[in-house]
């Protein structure tokens, strides 16, 4: 079973709108609301290839009752922990177009709910549950409310398991991990030299350091690389590499999670080259949709790789 772990869940409010003048009335022509986070993000991606997942993290008030409530439509079972105050946050994206027509998107992210001590033990008692062969997806940033070192006291806490874990986060919350030899990691070539203190200015330097995560302990080193495709530095230290696909830039959210879930979906039997193929069609599919990928878009867009 694939679990994925969501700490800041998010109804996010994405509203189109004509030029937006600050300080005045601005009406939307359109607008959407779609429930996410980075770990939800990967659980919705896998349903549509067939992988099963559950969903843990925290979630509070009406906003997270509307968060489970679509969850569990998109199929996706969860196990969340009910927080007693707050609302899970709702971070609106403001897409707007100018007189010259080039667009621009605007995001005002909540600060979401306090998590108590009592929260985070009540998921720990989740996670303990996980067996060998299972694996736990950590994405995204650490809210304020929690210690800043979870993901390494969650990684420690499951050592003793046989269990494929993935980590999304960058910096120290990354390179923090790293002893627990994580399954997969996945920063971009920008995160891969801020870890680091360089600049990263062609591709052979993108693979040395990404070979040097893999020294540090990291299994699978997954980098992205925007236009520029991906590259894979597999757990047999081999170097794998896929460009993009093509197609129109709608969406810039989920894009990397949607890539998590792809690679996932594909490296079950340790197919590593198909894995970064399936990954890069599944953040490209979400990053050409207005929502997060669909299995058909997926697979109409793996025929280009």
């Amino acid at each position: 079973m694939v679990y994925t772990v969501t700490f800041n869940p998010a109804i996010d409010y994405v509203v189109h709108t004509d030029e937006m003048i600050v300080g005045n009335v601005n009406r939307s022509k359109s607008e959407q609301m779609y429930c996410g986070g980075k770990g939800i993000n990967v659980s919705f991606v896998l349903s549509e290839l067939g992988i099963a997942s559950k969903a843990l993290g925290f979630v509070a008030g009406f906003t997270g009752r509307a968060i489970e409530e679509e969850v569990a439509a998109k199929g996706v079972a969860a196990d969340f922990v009910h927080l007693k105050e707050g609302c899970s946050r709702i971070n609106v994206k403001i897409k707007s177009g100018t007189a010259s027509g080039a667009a621009k998107e605007t995001e005002l992210n909540g600060q979401g709910p306090k998590i108590s001590a009592g929260a985070i033990h009540a998921l720990y008692e989740k996670l303990d549950k996980l067996q060998d062969g299972d694996i736990l997806v950590l994405a995204g940033s650490i809210p304020a409310s929690l210690p800043s070192d979870i993901y390494e006291k969650i990684l420690a806490r499951l050592s003793d398991r046989e269990i494929r874990t993935v980590v999304d986060a960058t910096k120290d919350l990354l390179l923090n991990v790293l002893k627990y030899r994580p399954f997969l990691i996945k920063p971009n070539n920008h995160e891969l030299g801020e870890m680091f203190g360089v600049t990263l200015s062609n591709e052979e330097e993108i693979i040395s350091y990404a070979k040097k995560l893999r020294e540090m302990g990291a299994v699978n080193v997954l980098i992205s690389m925007a236009g520029d495709g991906a590259i894979l530095i597999d757990e047999h230290g081999n170097v794998h590499k896929c460009g993009v696909c093509k197609g129109e830039v709608k969406n810039s959210v989920g894009a990397g999670d949607s890539m998590v879930a792809g690679f996932l979906a594909g490296a079950g039997d340790g197919d590593y080259e198909y894995a970064l193929k399936l990954g890069t069609a599944a953040g490209g599919a979400t990053a050409f949709s207005d929502g997060l990928a669909t299995k058909d878009f997926i697979y109409e867009l793996l025929k280009q790789l």
